[in-house]
Formats: C-alpha cells, sequence, structure tokens
C-alpha cells in the first residue's frame, strides 16, 4: 500500500520546500519531523514567555525582484509571511576593537561608504567587489551552462570562476587590499558562514555578500512564520506533516526508495523519499550499510562546519532611547578577525570571548511578543564539539553538575563580551537561557553540532559535496549539506530535489507567479503604520495562543 507519493524527512527549509514544490504539482506528500515543533532552524521557541528564533536572524533578496521574494510569493505564501526590513543605513553594525562600520543596504552605497573610509584603498576595493559580483552572476547563470556543447563556453563566459572557482576569500583579499581594518571589514560577516578568510570557498563567501547587497529582513512573528506559512500552504494542497515522527530506517525494496519506518514501527510507503536529514544522518543512521559503504567513506572524509555556543535573554533596558537599532551587531576584539574564527574552530574561549553576533529581536520585529520595556536578544559565538563530546550519549536536562557548571561559565563569557555592545547589560538581565553544540544536535538533529552543515571549504562544494540525487532510485537530499547553507540555499536545494522528482524543465515551472503580493514593511518607525491585524496577532502570540498549536 503506498501511503503517498512521497516522504520528506524533516521539516527544515529545504524539506519544506521540497514538499509544498511537490503538492503543488500535484503529488501526496508526507512530511515526517522529529521534533514537536517545525523548522529545523527556522523553528522558534517560547521560554518564560519570551519568543527567540536560534537559526535565523536576517534574510537577504527579498527586496523587489528578489530571488527569495520570487521563491515565496511563488510558493503562495504571501498570505501568511511578511517580512520587516533591517535599518538600511546598518543592517550590520560591524565593532572592530575601537572602531565601528555600519554596513547598508545597497551595493553601490556600501562600495561609496568603504571608499570615503578608505579613499587609498579605493582600486582595491573596486576590483574586491568586482569579483565578488562577477562570481554571484556566474554562479547563478551555471545551472544553464552545465549541459554539452554550453559547458564549452563555460571559460569565456564564467572568467571568474575560472580563475577563483577553488580560492579563498584570503587569496582575494590579499590580491586587493592591503589596509588591516579594511581586510577586517571585508571578513567581519563571516559568521554567515563560519569559517575565516584562510579556509573558506570564495565562490561560496561571494554568494553570501551578494545575498545582502539589497539589505537584511526578518521575519515578522519570528522564524517560525516560515515553516508556519509553508505547513498551512501545504495543508491546502493536501499535504500531511506529522510531529514527533522520528524515522528509524529508509525502507529500500528492490533496488530503490520505498518509503520510510518511524520509530513506533509504523511503515509510510512512498515511490520517492527526500532526506533533509544530514547525509551523515541519512547514509551513517537510516540507511543499511552494505548499501552506502562509498558514502559512508565520503563522511568521514569530510570536514563539517564550527558549532554554536548560543545565550537567549530578555534585558530590562530602554534600548531604543539608548540608541540601538534592528541591525545586527557583530563584536570583535581585535582586528585579526581572521585569527578569531580559526580559533574557535578548535578551543573554547580561553576565559574570554575574542568575537560575537548580537541581535535584538525586538527591535527587529514591532509585532514581537514582549513584557513591558523588556527586550529579548539572542547572542552566539562559534565553539567546536570536541570538549562537549563525553555528554553527547546523554539526555537533555540529565547531563550533570559538571555540563552545567561548563555551561554556565561559558554563557558568562557571553555575557562578559556583550558588555562591548551593550554596556551594563548583566546587571539588566531579566532571563537567561544557555545552549550548546549539543542543544542544535537534540533539537535540530546536526550533526555534531554543525550550524552550517558540511564546512563551505573550496574542495566541499558543487560536485564534492553531497549530491541531490543519489545512488538510490527514489531517494533524494536536500539541506545545508547539499547545495549551500542558510534559509535560501537550503530551500533552493529542497526545489531542486522536487525538480528531480517532476522532471520539470526548469525550477520556475514548479513556481507560481511573482505577483509583488508578498507584504514587506520598511524600517521607517513601522510601529506607527503596522495593520490592526499585526498587532492583534502579537497579542496572540503573547497571551500564548500560538499557530503552533495547530501543527501539533
Amino acid at each position: 500500500m503506498k501511503h503517498a507519493d512521497t516522504v520528506v524527512i524533516g521539516s527544515g527549509s529545504g524539506g519544506l520546500t521540497a514538499a509544498l514544490a511537490l503538492a503543488r504539482a500535484g503529488a501526496k506528500v508526507i512530511v515526517v519531523e522529529q521534533h514537536y515543533l517545525p523548522g529545523g532552524w527556522t523553528h522558534s521557541f517560547s521560554l518564560n514567555g519570551y519568543l527567540f528564533s536560534p537559526g535565523v536572524h536576517y534574510i537577504g533578496g527579498l527586496g523587489p525582484g528578489g530571488p527569495v521574494r520570487r521563491l515565496y510569493e511563488g510558493l503562495e505564501l504571501s498570505g501568511d509571511l511578511e517580512f520587516c526590513e533591517l535599518n538600511p543605513d546598518g543592517f550590520d553594525h560591524l565593532l572592530i576593537g575601537e572602531e565601528r562600520f555600519d554596513v547598508p543596504k545597497g551595493f553601490d552605497r556600501l562600495l561609496a561608504r568603504l571608499t570615503e573610509r578608505f579613499p587609498h584603498e579605493a582600486e582595491g576595493i573596486a576590483r574586491y567587489f568586482g569579483v565578488l559580483r562577477g562570481l554571484n552572476d556566474e554562479l547563478l547563470r551555471m545551472d544553464t551552462m552545465l549541459e554539452f556543447p554550453k559547458v564549452l563556453l563555460v571559460p569565456f563566459r564564467a572568467p571568474h570562476l575560472l580563475r577563483w572557482g577553488f580560492r579563498t576569500q584570503e587569496a582575494l583579499l590579499d590580491a586587493t587590499i592591503r589596509d588591516p581594518m579594511l581586510r577586517a571589514i571585508l571578513s567581519a560577516q563571516g559568521g554567515d558562514h563560519g569559517l575565516p578568510p584562510s579556509r573558506v570557498s570564495l565562490p561560496l563567501h561571494a554568494s553570501v555578500a551578494a545575498h545582502y547587497f539589497d539589505g537584511g529582513y526578518y521575519p515578522r512573528g519570528g522564524a517560525k512564520r516560515i515553516p508556519l506559512a509553508m505547513i498551512r500552504a501545504l495543508r491546502r494542497r493536501g499535504g500531511e506533516i506529522r510531529m514527533r515522527a522520528r524515522v528509524r530506517r529508509i525502507l529500500v525494496e528492490r533496488g530503490r526508495a520505498a518509503g520510510v519506518e518511524l520509530e513506533g514501527g509504523e511503515i509510510l510507503r512512498a515511490a520517492n523519499v527526500i532526506s533533509n536529514a544530514d547525509p551523515a544522518i541519512t547514509y551513517g543512521e537510516l540507511l543499511p550499510p552494505e548499501r552506502t559503504a562509498r558514502e559512508r567513506r565520503k563522511i568521514q572524509r569530510m570536514e563539517y562546519s564550527v558549532s554554536l555556543l548560543s545565550v537567549f535573554c530578555a534585558v530590562d533596558m530602554d534600548l531604543r532611547a539608548m540608541g540601538y537599532d534592528s541591525g545586527n551587531y557583530w563584536w570583535y576584539r581585535t582586528r585579526d578577525v581572521g585569527r578569531i574564527y580559526e580559533r574557535a574552530e578548535y578551543q573554547l574561549p580561553p576565559g574570554a570571548v575574542d568575537g560575537l553576533f548580537l541581535t535584538i529581536t525586538t527591535l527587529k520585529d514591532p509585532g514581537h511578543p514582549t513584557q513591558g520595556r523588556h527586550h529579548t536578544i539572542e547572542m552566539f559565538t562559534f565553539v567546536p564539539h570536541d570538549p562537549f563530546t563525553r555528554w553527547e550519549e546523554t539526555r537533555t536536562g540529565e547531563r550533570g553538575a559538571d555540563y552545567e557548571k561548563r555551561k554556565e561559565s561559558l554563557g558568562d563569557q557571553l555575557i562578559a563580551a556583550a558588555e562591548n555592545i551593550i554596556p551594563g547589560i548583566s546587571r539588566a538581565l531579566v532571563f537567561r537561557s544557555v545552549a550548546t553544540p549539543l542543544t542544535n544536535d537534540f533539537y535540530c538533529a546536526t550533526h555534531r553540532g554543525a550550524a552550517y552543515g558540511t564546512a563551505k571549504t573550496p574542495w566541499q562544494l558543487g560536485p564534492l559535496s553531497f549530491s541531490i540525487g543519489t545512488r538510490i532510485p527514489g531517494l533524494y537530499l536536500c539541506g545545508a549539506s547539499t547545495l549551500s547553507h542558510g534559509v535560501a540555499g537550503a530551500a533552493m536545494s529542497g526545489l531542486l530535489a522536487a525538480q528531480r522528482i517532476t522532471g520539470a524543465a526548469r525550477v520556475e515551472d514548479l513556481l507560481g507567479p511573482a505577483d509583488g503580493s508578498l507584504r514587506v514593511y520598511p524600517a521607517d518607525r513601522p510601529e506607527e503604520w503596522l495593520p490592526a491585524r499585526m498587532q492583534a496577532s502579537a497579542a496572540a502570540d503573547a497571551t500564548g495562543v500560538d499557530e503552533l498549536d495547530e501543527v501539533a
């Protein structure tokens, strides 16, 4: 008995995009999710009445004609999904040593601001961003150039990829920029992929940088609005999602995928299976070893990204009156930003945190639930997984006094570092919760706490990464360890998986029209003109009436 045309394992951005695209094409789809909250890294959770979103802090590509806006409109999410623009004069605030640089919306504005600050580097700035933009443009065209005989034109139509395709950001910095402060500024958003300039793939860095050329945006109501909008659209098309449904194994019969078996023993049969679980889990745990020996060897060779230490907190401070805004705050103790990222890959903070990302969600989203003048803050620093492996076989909440002591000590270090961004924050805390790489493993089913799936080094991308198609007919992959990471990268991998199954000539064939219907609120005091229904929705969130109830 076939229960569905496709079963999707995992409800992250990639899995839900694939499921919805297939449902729009007329397929019967079931999504199974191991967590009690949908969304993977796009989920939100409440603690003590405060709402936090651990994996979504800003999204690009949502301006007019932007690719993410095109995707969400094409999936018919506009009725349930809205975004607030971050401060266009500084959607990222870079605090490096004693200096500050605000990253503005707009490619031309960014170049003009950098050139005004560093006039002696004007030529190098133009060359640096010329290469970034050229690489990104060529990457966007590559899907039309990989078939014979068009592939023969790659050296002529993709000269930047030919020269820089297997090089790092540091190689481009060395060829164009000398000023140490400027190099630090151009490296400071490395947290968006988790690698230092010396190790990150330059084309990957170029695509991440270009993603934010048109500014940054935040989902109104928190990250959870993205999976909720997708689930509603999926259900309108007859699809189904099951929570607390952990997959025990992927069924393989007569050489092809045939469905999944859940931990309780229930079997869901399907013609196709899409796994949004990481390949390390898909090949290492869900498939029989005799069918995945090659892939398991590849997993052993692959390097995974760094993990996160997180602090979710609330403060009693009038942050808006103190001059803070919706932009993100990146703080680095010194100009040696690359070295700070390199050290984070292999050791815990040596008594003090040297790099920190901090975001004030109540200033990003005027509909965000709050209590009085309390503001919610999320802050993160990168840490390796190894120092936590001694507790990885334990259950959350049952890891003992040593674990709690280490976790809270590291949390103290993050709060101390945050004093460099918000002086007095440690005295104003009214709530705090600390999360480690093991928290990521438990709630997001990550492999060794990896924040971005596989590490995006030059030799782990494209055909050298994990492919969306597999050697098992009917089995497909999507997510951060395939095409790319982040909300947009994972979503595109899901769309490509759906394209493989449907046989659509173009991914655009799986989408409806880009009709301009997605509501994006500009940053200029949105609280004065928010529609009443948004205020009512925020009030419902604050009282605990949550759309997640309908999913569960």
